[in-house]
This record gives C-alpha cells, structure tokens and sequence, in this order.
C-alpha cells in the first residue's frame, strides 16, 4: 500500500518537483497539492493523506497556523515541516503545533522520501542541523532552571534580544521602551547574574 503525502507549498516548481519525486518511487503517491493553507484547510479533512509535506512561508496563513487548524480534525496525519525557516522559533512553533518532523529545503532527495517513511512509521525526522538546535534546546533549559530563573520575564526578552547581537536602541524600538529603560533592565541583569559584560552574561546563560 503506497503511502499517500500531501503537499503545501505556495512555490508552483517546488510543488511540482517534490509531487513529481514522491509519484516517481515505489511506495509513494502524491495526487493532492495546496498552493496556500486556506485550501487545505477546506479540502484536506475529505481526503485520505497519511503524511502532508509542509511549508512555513505562505501568503496568509502560514504553515504552522495551517497545522493548528489541521491536526486536531486529521490527527492520524503525520506533518513533516519542509521549509526554508531554520530559527530556532519557527522550529519549535511547528513541533509544539503538531509537526512530527523537521526537513529544509536543501534537503536531498532521497532523504525527503526516507523522511516520509519514517514518519509515516512513527518516527521524527529532522535535517541534522536541526536536530542539533532542539538538542541545544535541552542545554537552554538546564541553564534556566538554575541562571535565568533569577532574571524577571522582561529581563529574559532583553536578555534574549541582546543575544541576537541587537544594541540598546534596537532593544528599545522592538519592546517599545525608552533606550534609558532598557539600560537600567541591563543593569539590574548584570547585577543578578554577578557578571560585568555583555558577553559575560550571555556566556553564562546561552552555553556554547
């Protein structure tokens, strides 16, 4: 029995490729393509898919909010992200809203149809890369548990921001605090982690 994938994808010569690559090996159909969410979110509940191929990046509703409506009216479908989005955010939205698996768009052929296997079978692939980062995600928490507990949640989005390498204006725009206010927060950051610097405090809570 062939396993039978979806795809979402708002790019028409990526759609087709990746239909193309699934209809052409053994044990793979691919007959339902979706250019944007809103169409499979109406269409894909009446089909019978066991795996969707999905993107992030489409024109409106974007592929996790298309996995948020989906997965609790087709839970027996397996999401498999197939993305150009590497951030650690985005990664983490779409295994949190209900993907199973984690693919860039680099990723080789032959591993996309290895990747749809495994998922299908009940496993969770993810591009190397990408596993790392949710393996660091482990690091993260250790570290707050113990180091970022003692800073306030406004302390923590400084603190992340400051990590992104943005400067004390930038800091300020994005949280729409005064520069001054975002200098007495740092201040009180440093005070807490007993560290003098930047890249001391950022050290001791974002470990390499």
């Amino acid at each position: 029995m062939n396993i039978q994938v979806g795809i979402v994808e708002d790019d028409r010569q990526i759609r087709e490729s990746l239909a193309i690559l699934i209809n052409g090996s053994e044990g793979f159909c691919c007959i339902h393509t979706f250019e944007n969410a809103e169409v499979a979110i109406e269409e894909v509940p009446t089909l019978q898919l066991d795996v969707i191929l999905m993107d992030i990046h489409l024109p409106l509703k974007d592929g996790i909010q298309c996995i948020a409506e989906l997965k609790p009216l087709c839970p027996h479908i397996q999401f498999l992200m197939c993305t150009s989005f590497e951030d650690t955010d985005s990664v983490f939205k779409a295994l949190k809203t209900g993907a199973s698996g984690y693919l860039t768009k680099t990723t080789q052929p032959s591993k996309i149809l290895d990747a749809i296997e495994e998922v299908f079978k009940g496993g969770s692939p993810m591009s190397s890369h990408i596993a790392r980062k949710v393996v660091a995600s482990f690091h993260y928490t250790q570290v707050e548990n113990s180091e970022l507990q003692k800073l306030s949640v406004r302390e923590k989005e400084i603190l992340n921001l400051l990590s992104q390498g943005l400067r004390y204006k930038e800091i300020a725009d994005n949280l729409f605090l005064s520069t001054e206010t975002v200098r007495t927060h740092i201040r009180n950051i440093y005070e807490k982690l007993q560290v003098n610097s930047r890249t001391e405090a950022l050290n001791k809570t974002y470990p390499k």
